[in-house]
């Protein structure tokens, strides 16, 4: 392939610089520029080569031999951290050149960033070509491709878990309040619906209560006992829910009750109607 013309130059062999692999078209203009670049660097002109094909690469960003003959001369120059990123571009538009993958991995120890070449190097199959390179750059690093994949394989169940653990609850028609209890469940005030939504740990929703006396809930708040009290704000009270599941008003007269907090058998309730606060004592 042309992406390693540079590398073919540096044991002897003659390459025609006019000979493209690449799957896509690329244009007529970055072909030009590049065949510029294989010139310059035939010249020695080492630095106009990288910028021939730093150029190519502008003019056609799918350019993959010209990223390259790029990374590769930088990589030659001890010019570590910016042939890395190049070889990263090269990965970007196709995951599957192992070759790139592999000097992504090469590079990361040179730097140091030992974890980052294992990860590179977990990415190649055993049937690539690259693979025995592979295998010579894991017994570098004092391992082998096998245990790096089987690692690689836990290191993602784990990362796998974690996002599991973080998560969004769609389709909860204006929501407001929110709070939970001891079990771990999950309790969202739906405004625009009247409604007060359940959501269990294992990411279940369902409807907890819907009652004429839950309007405009938005406030929501939960004691140790189990209780709940959400602000109803369009009825100006607040109501309380205990755990039992019976509804009862706890306080009325509270003009747009907004906000609720609960400290020390406390019940504090912001009022935007009186703009004050409100502190109510639970029994």
């Amino acid at each position: 392939m042309v992406k390693k013309f540079l590398t073919a130059l540096i044991i002897g062999l003659t390459l025609s610089s006019a000979v493209f692999a690449e799957d896509v078209e690329i244009s007529s203009d970055a072909k030009l520029i590049y065949n510029e670049g294989v010139n310059l660097y035939k010249l020695g002109e080492y630095d106009r080569a990288m910028e021939a094909f730093k150029k190519a690469t502008i003019v056609d960003p799918n350019y993959i031999d010209a990223y390259f003959n790029l990374g590769y001369i930088l990589e030659q120059a001890g010019r570590y951290p910016e042939a890395l990123t190049v070889f990263k571009q090269i990965i970007v538009r196709d995951p599957a050149d192992y070759e790139s993958v592999y000097k992504a991995a090469s590079l990361s120890m040179k730097l140091g960033e030992i974890d980052k070449a294992k990860s590179y190097l977990s990415i190649i199959p055993p049937t690539a070509t690259i693979a025995p390179k592979a295998q010579e750059l894991a017994h570098m690093l004092q391992t082998d491709m096998q245990t790096i994949k089987a690692e690689e394989v836990m290191k993602t169940a784990e990362e796998r878990k974690v996002a599991l653990s973080n998560n969004i609850f769609n389709d909860i028609p204006s929501p407001t309040g929110i709070t939970t209890d001891k079990d771990g469940n999950v309790y969202v005030a739906a405004f625009s619906e009247n409604t007060v939504y359940q959501i269990t740990p294992d990411g279940k929703r369902v409807v907890f209560l819907k009652d004429a006396r839950i309007n405009g809930p938005i406030g929501i708040v939960s004691d140790d006992a189990g209780n709940m009290y959400v602000a109803n704000y369009n009825n100006d009270n607040v109501v309380k829910i205990s755990s039992l599941g019976e509804i009862s008003v706890l306080i009325g007269n509270v003009l747009k009750p907004y906000n609720l907090h609960i400290d020390e058998g406390i019940l504090y309730i912001s009022s935007q109607g009186s703009n004050s606060v409100i502190k109510y004592v639970l029994k």
